[in-house]
C-alpha cells in the first residue's frame, strides 16, 4: 500500500447485510472486499478501470486479516424469519 492510500472498514445492513473494506487511493475509492452475511456471499468491486495485481492481492489480505471470514448466520440468533 501506499502511503496515500486508506483503507475503511464498513458495516452495511440496507440493502445488504454484511461488512467489508474499502480501499481509497488519493481519496478516491478504488476497491470494495464485502462479506454479505444474508447472500453467504464476499465479491469484490473495482471502481477503476485498471488497478494492479499487487494493490487487489493487499486488498484482499486486508479483508482477510480485517474481517472475520464466517457468516453471521440469522437463523441460529434468531433475528430473522
Amino acid at each position: 500500500m501506499l502511503s496515500e492510500d486508506r483503507i475503511v472498514i464498513a458495516s452495511d445492513v440496507n440493502p445488504r447485510d454484511g461488512i467489508g473494506v474499502e480501499i481509497f487511493r488519493k481519496n478516491e475509492l478504488v476497491v470494495e472486499i464485502f462479506r454479505d452475511d444474508t447472500e453467504k456471499t464476499r465479491t469484490i468491486t473495482v471502481f477503476k478501470e485498471n488497478i494492479s495485481l499487487e494493490l487487489l492481492e493487499e486488498s484482499i489480505a486486508i479483508f482477510k486479516k480485517e474481517i472475520p471470514w464466517v457468516f453471521i448466520d440469522y437463523d441460529k440468533l434468531g433475528q430473522r424469519n
